[in-house]
This record gives C-alpha cells, sequence and structure tokens, in this order.
C-alpha cells in the first residue's frame, strides 16, 4: 500500500480545521499543516491531531501552497484548503487508489460548496471540478493569485475520483462581500504585475457576461435565491476587479 500526505495551509482556521483533519486522519499517513501566523486555537486543534505544525510568513496563495507541498514527505499528496473536507465517498475512493499503489499521477474530484445555509449544486460553483492528488515530483500550484490550482507538470491523463470535496465558504453574506472585495484587489494587482489592461468596456461586459454565465448558461438559478445572490455577487466581483485594474494603470502607469 502507497503513503499518503496531506497538506493544508492555514491562518485563524479554528471554526473549519477540525472538520478538515477529523475527514483525512484515517486515510493520511502524514498531515501537515502551514500556518501563516494563527491567532485563535487553530495551532491548538491542529497539535491535538498531531499534525507536523509549520510556521511560514504568508508567501501568497500560491507560493504557501508550493510550500506546504515540498513540506511533505511521501510521494503522494493531497491538498485541501483548511475549509475543506472529504465526504464520504471520496474517501473512500481515495482509500482504494491508495491500496492500489496510486497507479495514476494525478486525480482529480468534483467541489461541492456551501453557501449560508445549503449546498450550492448549479452555476459556476460545482461540479468545481479540481485536481487535488498528486505524485509530488510531478505537480506544482500554477495559476493566478488569489485563483491559484494545483497543476501536473508532466504529462499525464487524470483519474477522477468518485464522491466530493465538501468546501464550506461562507457562513454570511457579510463574509461573502467582504471576501469578493479582498480577492478583487488580490486579481486587479496579480494582472498589473503582469502587464495586463483593462478599459471602460470591461467594466459593462465582463460584470454582465460573469452574471448571464452563472445565473442562466449554467443553471445558477435553480440554486433559488442563493444562486442568484451569487451570480450578482460575481458579477460585481468582476467589476471591482476591473475598476481596481484601471485605477492601478491611471496611478501607477
Amino acid at each position: 500500500m502507497a503513503q499518503l500526505s496531506v497538506a493544508i495551509i492555514t491562518m485563524n482556521e479554528e471554526k473549519n480545521i477540525g472538520r478538515c483533519l477529523d475527514s483525512v486522519r484515517d486515510i493520511a499517513d502524514e498531515i501537515v499543516v502551514v500556518d501563516s501566523g494563527s491567532t485563535d486555537k487553530t495551532k491548538e486543534i491542529c497539535e491535538s491531531f498531531g499534525v507536523r505544525f509549520i510556521f511560514q510568513p504568508f508567501l501568497g496563495f500560491i507560493g504557501q501552497k508550493n510550500f506546504a507541498l515540498e513540506s511533505t514527505i511521501h510521494a503522494h499528496v493531497l491538498s485541501l484548503d483548511a475549509d475543506e473536507a472529504l465526504s464520504p465517498e471520496l474517501k473512500r475512493s481515495i482509500q482504494t487508489e491508495k491500496e492500489n499503489g496510486f497507479p495514476e499521477i494525478g486525480y482529480s474530484m468534483n467541489r461541492l460548496s456551501w453557501f449560508c445555509d445549503q449546498w450550492i449544486r448549479h452555476g459556476s460553483w460545482y461540479p468545481d471540478r479540481k485536481l487535488r492528488l498528486v505524485l509530488k515530483s510531478a505537480a506544482k500550484w500554477g495559476g493566478m493569485n488569489p485563483h491559484d490550482k494545483l497543476e501536473l507538470t508532466k504529462s499525464s491523463r487524470e483519474k477522477h475520483l468518485a464522491g466530493d470535496l465538501l468546501h464550506y465558504t461562507y457562513y454570511s453574506l457579510d463574509e461573502y462581500i467582504l471576501q469578493g472585495n479582498k480577492f478583487s484587489s488580490i486579481s486587479a494587482n496579480a494582472m498589473f504585475e503582469q502587464g495586463k489592461k483593462a478599459g471602460y468596456l470591461n467594466l459593462i461586459w465582463n460584470p454582465f457576461m460573469a452574471f448571464v454565465k452563472n445565473y442562466f448558461i449554467r443553471a445558477g438559478f435553480l440554486d433559488g435565491f442563493n444562486g442568484y445572490i451569487i451570480a450578482r455577487q460575481s458579477a460585481s466581483q468582476t467589476f471591482l476587479k476591473y475598476a481596481k485594474l484601471i485605477q492601478l494603470q491611471r496611478i501607477r502607469g
């Protein structure tokens, strides 16, 4: 049987980390938590699970997750966020692959997100396919902050696992709005650093298409009131991202 490391990054995750750790401890041979300076009970909760707890000043989402990935000791690594947990079906799927020696280089899974008072099963939030279980030597975190993604560095076929990665995103609308404002700033700065440009047309067309895609094309309306809120906020976050990028272009040239 192959051995499995689990890598998680944290920052003040006391309300989530226990659930995450509990979902993986039966299948993990090692759990590494890389923390960027939590001031709540995150460390105490992690230590109660016997994890290897490492302090690392925040390197950005991509840098922090690559640091966590490289801090593990086993060849195969499951990378999770603190607000995620394995469903029973997904845990069984991973256990089966582990018993077979992880024959594939990478494994993807669907992520199912909880928003306020319901699971969101439509729109851009589901199935939200993610590559999260990999041969460490053949993968790294990439993408553009804050939208990081785990990528295979060697061409290979991925296997899609049965079961959902449960994502406990927002417990209130206030949290969602605040996070959207934060992420729009991170995105605008990342785009600016990459030399990307935006104009006034982006303030009109891109938010409009974000709403249409989420609410109509990907059937977000089937999630009722929360489906509308998510689609509407997606449009607002898109607007803020491009507005902030335009502002950066004007101020910093």
